[in-house]
């Protein structure tokens, strides 16, 4: 009864403060501090202020400004226009044509700049135009678009997988690297599915592509040498043990200010636009984490995610169904928050669950990010259905049909993930360690 009281308690403040339109880190807060009011001594001002500040001192927390400022000035660049001129020459023959531009745009922009919204707005504003004059079919270029653009929050430098890292205290190199083989089996699902619909569909009927050589298709190739650069310095500076993902990040930075430099995009009003966007989305997502922190204590006070792992124990649900049910529960929870917002808000009492099924921590952190990123996709606050509907004034319903297909395939992949572990484990239990 205790922990049903508790449960009521913190619903009811949680959906009243974000009812209200108060932001959700200062809704998380606003619910610890009453659950710490009724079941904590002491006073949770102060204890409030103390779990804010070690939250958000944390070194390992340094690499998210960081790699947003990178995504930002990339954002900035001509880097969309060039992905496509060097991608499209050795695409334009496979089954799906240029659409697989989408896909392997977004999952090379995705390596560099960890956000999906600016894996969207980047690789969409210059994919959608050219796609369209070339007459492909506009559900499919709308829906590879917001299926693919979610890759930003699984292939490194992950957003999402920071956070996560943060709040479960696990190592954000090894989360980086489980991301990759999944992020990048994802995106070869992806490029399935185009191949397989451009041969079944009746209305597939876009332009023929001119002819290269292969002289000329290498020729184009050049222009995709400036991000391949980057990835492999930021990836493979800490796959060799030579950087941390703060120190990775910020060489991301320094290359990425290079590279707008070299295209001729970096003026002070790009890099000061850049700088406060950065600061921007920092802020917003410091104050999460922070309230998340709080939560987290308040929650601890309340026996509430002990309870409910007891219970789940009590259950005995093998780890498949726990799965499921975890599954479903973020589905929904991704229909009404953000993706890093539902990490950081159901970790507190997640965690001691999948700890106590015996779940390995790296491995779940790859599954939370696929269904999170089911949640940019899903009506009515997918938030990448937001940035398409600005790019197109499509309707919100015509987009999230055309998203449809890729949700199923994430759905697929949740079950590739839990038949095939080491898709997520196999790279960071191999990674080298140290310099």
């Amino acid at each position: 009864m205790h922990e049903l009281y508790a449960i009521v308690i913190f619903l009811f403040v949680l959906f009243f403060l974000l009812g209200t339109g108060v932001w959700v880190g200062l809704a998380l807060m606003g619910v610890a501090y009453v659950g710490m009011e009724m079941f904590a001594s002491g006073d949770p001002g102060q204890r409030m202020i103390t779990q804010i500040w070690s939250s958000s001192s944390s070194w390992t927390l340094t690499a998210l400004p960081l790699f947003i400022w990178m995504g930002e000035i990339l954002y900035r660049t001509r880097l969309s226009e060039d992905m496509f001129k060097g991608l499209s020459p050795w695409l334009g023959r496979l089954p799906g044509g240029l659409v697989h531009t989408n896909i392997l745009g977004c999952t090379v922009f995705a390596a560099v700049s960890g956000s999906s919204a600016a894996t969207l707005t980047t690789v969409g504003k210059m994919s959608i135009p050219e796609l369209r004059a070339r007459n492909y079919p506009e559900s499919v270029i709308i829906g590879t678009l917001a299926g693919a653009a979610t890759l930003g929050l699984m292939i490194p430098p992950s957003l999402t997988l920071i956070v996560y890292g943060v709040t479960v205290n696990e190592s954000i190199i090894r989360l980086f690297f489980a991301g990759i083989m999944p992020g990048l089996v994802l995106a070869a699902m992806f490029m399935g599915y185009v191949a397989i619909y451009s041969k079944l569909s009746k209305t597939w009927n876009p332009d023929v592509e001119k002819g290269m050589s292969f002289a000329e298709k290498v020729q184009n190739s050049r222009f995709l040498l400036p991000v391949i650069c980057l990835i492999v310095v930021v990836i493979g500076s800490m796959y060799l043990g030579f950087a941390t993902a703060t120190e990775a990040a910020a060489f991301g930075v320094i290359g990425s200010l290079v590279l707008a430099l070299g295209q001729g995009s970096l003026n002070w009003d790009s890099f000061s636009q850049s700088l406060m966007g950065a600061t921007r989305t920092s802020a917003m997502i410091a104050l999460i984490l922070a309230g998340a922190a709080f939560l987290k204590l308040s929650m601890g006070f309340t026996g509430l995610p002990r309870a409910l792992a007891d219970m789940i124990a009590h259950m005995d649900l093998s780890r498949f169904e726990l799965l499921m049910v975890l599954l479903v529960f973020y589905i929904i929870l991704g229909m009404f928050l953000d993706g890093i917002s539902s990490v950081v808000l159901t970790m507190a009492v997640v965690e001691p669950m999948v700890r106590e099924a015996g779940i390995d921590l790296i491995w779940f952190g790859i599954f939370v990010v696929v269904v999170v990123e089911m949640a940019q996709i899903t009506p009515p606050i997918g938030f990448n259905l937001f940035v398409l509907q600005g790019m197109t004034d499509h309707e919100m319903s015509y987009i999230a049909k055309a998203s449809l297909p890729m949700f199923a395939i994430m759905v697929l992949m949740v079950f590739v993930l839990i038949w095939v572990p080491d898709l997520a484990l196999w790279l960071p239990e191999n990674i080298r360690q140290g310099p």
